[in-house]
């Protein structure tokens, strides 16, 4: 699936009930599917919210940068739907904070980054968020705008199972 394939939705996001470990009907079905669609999820569905569809969920929020608590909302709906991540901030030279830090780490992982993981958006990874781009055929302007979160998604990113199952 590329950065920008987006998934279509059959209903208005604005009507999916929140979902958790415990919830069971239609809305656990289609989020079965669209979990077994990223290829998050490969169980038959059965419209019930347990262990294994809480995992893929987890497993799915940090791919997309959302916090990976297994509760699906609002966002993480919207998420699944775009098979991209949401509400992202546009990061640029200059930048600073924990978004940036994510950067760095994501850009660390894929081998465009050497820097420190300072959380400090300055020339090495302005340098490094551009040879990103240019690697995913992005314009290598150096903004981390919505195509370039899509494609830091795409970057399998090493997590500890067990600080998933808590």
């Amino acid at each position: 699936m590329s950065p920008t394939t987006q998934m279509k939705s059959t209903q208005p996001m604005a009507k999916k009930p929140q979902l958790q470990l415990g919830s069971q009907g239609k809305a656990v079905l289609e989020l079965e599917q669209l979990l077994t669609k990223l290829q998050l999820y490969r169980h038959p569905a059965k419209g019930i919210f347990n262990k294994a569809v809480e995992f893929s969920v987890k497993l799915f929020q940090f791919r997309v940068f959302l916090s990976p608590d297994g509760i699906v909302g609002p966002l993480t709906w919207q998420a699944l739907y775009t098979a991209a991540p949401v509400n992202m901030p546009v990061l640029k030279f200059g930048s600073s904070g924990e978004a940036v830090a994510t950067v760095q780490e994501v850009l660390k992982v894929s081998q465009h980054y050497g820097g420190k993981i300072d959380g400090d958006f300055a020339t090495l990874t302005d340098k490094a968020v551009r040879a990103f781009q240019k690697s995913f055929g992005i314009q290598a302007d150096g903004i981390v705008n919505q195509e370039t979160w899509t494609a830091l998604s795409q970057i399998p990113r090493g997590y500890d199972p067990n600080w998933f199952l808590t």
